[in-house]
């Protein structure tokens, strides 16, 4: 079987998975199934913003644990040559579309996705009605002059939203010492807050999900990348034209180009490929359905 046949069968083989295991129990009454876009050798769930914020609190409630990614461009591309990644991807119980281009791809495939739903974007209306129903939030990542300075303002801006700690452990993967990111969750499982957002950037902060996520669980994770440094004010966010033109690659490029020219002007040059083979593909098997 060619490559491209074997990476297509995974493909399908994890989007029937994907798509099993996305029963989340949205009410005490029912349940709710979400339908699973592929892009790539992974996906993102159709889902609004504010159906997401109701899953992601519903499974708070259910005390289950699990963990959330924010697939984007770059999450694509790695994800075609990493196996932990897609892993990570099998075992979410919600994946939220972080990014114009992923709407734009869906749609052109014929299947197309609610909303973006960035997890910039959902992060501060989350907090605000975990803060309302009396839930907690802990920082995993980034550094402690930043977290910090995040919960700071959070308790300006979110006043009963309860902050209770923060870890920022160095996290090397393949490393044979991984006494830090054990130190992180012991603390996170004495404090057992409610949400746990993991700012350690792709794909580590996927990785440390899929190997913790059951240490940490009844706590929920959220891979929130650089949002724990946009709430402190450290990092701007782009304009929100430029978000919703798909050119936030474009402004963090000028903001920090010697740590962002590689992966946005080398690594996703790739996804040009990926998403043409992945819209043969859907519309494929779309066509044989009819």
């Amino acid at each position: 079987m060619a490559a491209d046949e074997l990476a297509l069968a995974e493909l399908a083989t994890t989007n029937e998975a994907v798509i099993e295991k996305s029963a989340v129990r949205s009410s005490p009454a029912a349940a709710h199934v979400l339908d699973a876009v592929p892009f790539g050798r992974i996906y993102a769930h159709r889902v609004r913003q504010s159906e997401a914020i109701q899953l992601i609190l519903a499974r708070v409630d259910q005390g289950t644990g699990g963990f959330v990614v924010t697939p984007n461009v770059d999450h694509i591309c790695i994800a075609e040559n990493d196996p932990e990644l897609r892993a990570a991807y099998q075992h979410a119980f919600l994946s939220l579309p972080d990014g114009k281009p992923l709407v734009w791809m869906a749609k052109s495939y014929g299947t197309p996705l609610a909303e973006k739903v960035s997890g910039s974007d959902i992060l501060v209306p989350l907090l605000r009605e975990a803060a309302r129903l009396g839930k907690s939030v802990y920082f995993l990542g980034s550094n402690e002059p930043v977290c910090l300075r995040a919960a700071e303002k959070l308790r300006v801006s979110i006043p009963a939203l309860r902050v209770v700690g923060w870890s920022c452990p160095r996290f090397d993967p393949y490393a044979d010492d991984q006494s830090e990111i054990t130190e992180a969750i012991e603390k996170i499982q004495l404090v057992r807050p409610d949400l746990v957002l993991v700012a350690l950037g792709n794909p580590k902060q996927e990785y440390a999900m899929l190997r913790y996520s059951d240490s940490i669980a009844p706590g929920v994770a959220l891979g929130v990348g650089a949002s724990i440094d946009f709430l402190a004010g450290v990092v701007n966010r782009s304009p929100e034209w430029m978000s919703e033109s798909g050119l936030e690659w474009l402004y963090r490029l000028t903001q920090e180009p010697g740590r962002m020219w590689r992966r946005y002007l080398v690594r996703d040059r790739a996804i040009l490929g990926i998403f043409l083979r992945t819209r043969r593909r859907v519309r494929s098997e779309r066509a044989d359905r009819t």
